[in-house]
């Protein structure tokens, strides 16, 4: 974790991504202009959201086109929204470095560091650069066929390759550091990071990792095998999936958001990605206390470590 850091230039800017399909979504983002232009911090916002933007403050904020530079000089990227609204804020902010703040308008809302009510909070420590940042590890992916490169990406959550009809299992074979694994017949297979590792992985079966430690996960999703048990990895590592020749239908998504369809015989390889997501927190709570407050597990009857 590595403390806030600000461009160079004296003024200082955020980029506000919102779900701006969403009223309360449109509502939060108005208020979140209002209080940064207060302060002086000022605002940009994507040219498609700033047009369902509706305030007298909205003037001042800048319009800019969607893209690997649009946070270019931007101090943060102040999301709100889900975790789906937050990772297309980190794809806008990946190239670029810059921090992301997520203010949760979602269901349980893991990559979020604020809640709703908690605006004028967020922007207080913002102001007052009274927060962390920590690197989150991401994955790359390229996608091989008859020896050519078809696709490459990257995700912060996970890779996976599923199939694109119900009616049809995947013929597909794992592969770790160039080692066949197994062959499975499956719905599909998951790549995950830690980060990861709460999203669709844990829907799959799969562990939940603490964010600080580094390392891949490989979680088969309803594989017809003897062991198609979910996996952890070195970050070193590299994971990879082989679709056999006879099987049509697969398709690749990453982080659920960017797809690209297989053919048969494609060749999916995973492994470290060579540029991490930056997280702004304004705390550093425990990610124990994270995981019991967003999946709301009972802890009564918890005292903790007795007194010596």
């Amino acid at each position: 974790m590595s403390s806030s850091t600000q461009p160079d230039s004296d003024e200082r800017c955020v980029l506000l991504v919102a779900h701006t399909g969403r009223k309360e979504a449109r509502q939060v983002a108005v208020e979140a202009v209002e209080l940064f232009t207060h302060y002086g911090i000022a605002v940009r916002a994507l040219a498609d959201e700033h047009a369902e933007l509706v305030g007298s403050s909205v003037a001042s904020v800048r319009p800019v086109s969607a893209g690997p530079r649009a946070a270019d000089g931007c101090e943060l990227v102040v999301v709100l929204g889900g975790d789906g609204t937050i990772l297309r804020g980190a794809e806008l902010a990946r190239a670029t470095g810059t921090p992301i703040l997520g203010v949760n308008l979602g269901h349980i809302g893991f990559l979020a560091e604020a809640e709703r009510d908690a605006l004028s909070y967020t922007v207080d420590h913002v102001v007052s650069r009274d927060y962390l940042v920590e690197e989150r590890m991401t994955v790359d992916v390229t996608v091989r066929h008859d020896g050519n490169v078809l696709a490459t990406g990257w995700a912060l959550n996970e890779v996976s390759v599923e199939k694109a009809s119900r009616e049809r299992m995947l013929d597909l074979v794992a592969e770790i550091d160039g080692r066949a694994l197994s062959r499975w017949g499956c719905d599909g297979v998951v790549m995950a990071t830690p980060t990861g590792s709460t999203a669709y992985a844990f829907s799959a079966g799969g562990p939940v990792v603490w964010p600080e430690m580094e390392a891949l996960l490989m979680v088969p999703i309803s594989a017809h095998a003897l062991f198609a048990r979910p996996l952890v990895v070195a970050p070193s590592s590299e994971l990879a999936v082989t679709i056999q020749p006879r099987t049509a239908g697969a398709v690749l998504w990453c982080d659920g958001r960017r797809a690209v369809d297989l053919p048969p015989g494609a060749r999916v390889e995973v492994h470290r990605g060579h540029r991490p997501v930056r997280l702004a927190r304004l705390h550093e709570a425990p990610f124990t206390d994270r995981l019991v407050a967003k999946f709301a597990l009972p802890v009564e009857g918890w005292r903790g470590r007795a007194s010596p």
